[in-house]
């Protein structure tokens, strides 16, 4: 994934971090050809920094609480 805004090699330091980026990328921008990891998503979802009712649609699929 492409992105000019960010430094991402600054990001890929920190596992944790880029993975949570990452995702916040693929979930609001779209996937471009990626997929995302069910398990990935699942873990992480509660840190992203999305829209509200795309958190509550991704809950729903993925059947969080």
């Amino acid at each position: 994934m492409y992105n000019w805004s960010t430094d991402t090699r600054e990001l890929e330091k920190d596992e944790e971090k880029h993975t949570i980026w990452k995702l916040e990328q693929l979930v609001n921008f779209g996937l471009g050809g990626d997929k995302i990891k069910k398990e990935e998503i699942k873990k992480y979802l509660l840190k992203l920094d999305i829209d509200p009712s795309r958190l509550k649609f991704l809950q729903l699929l993925l059947n969080i609480d």
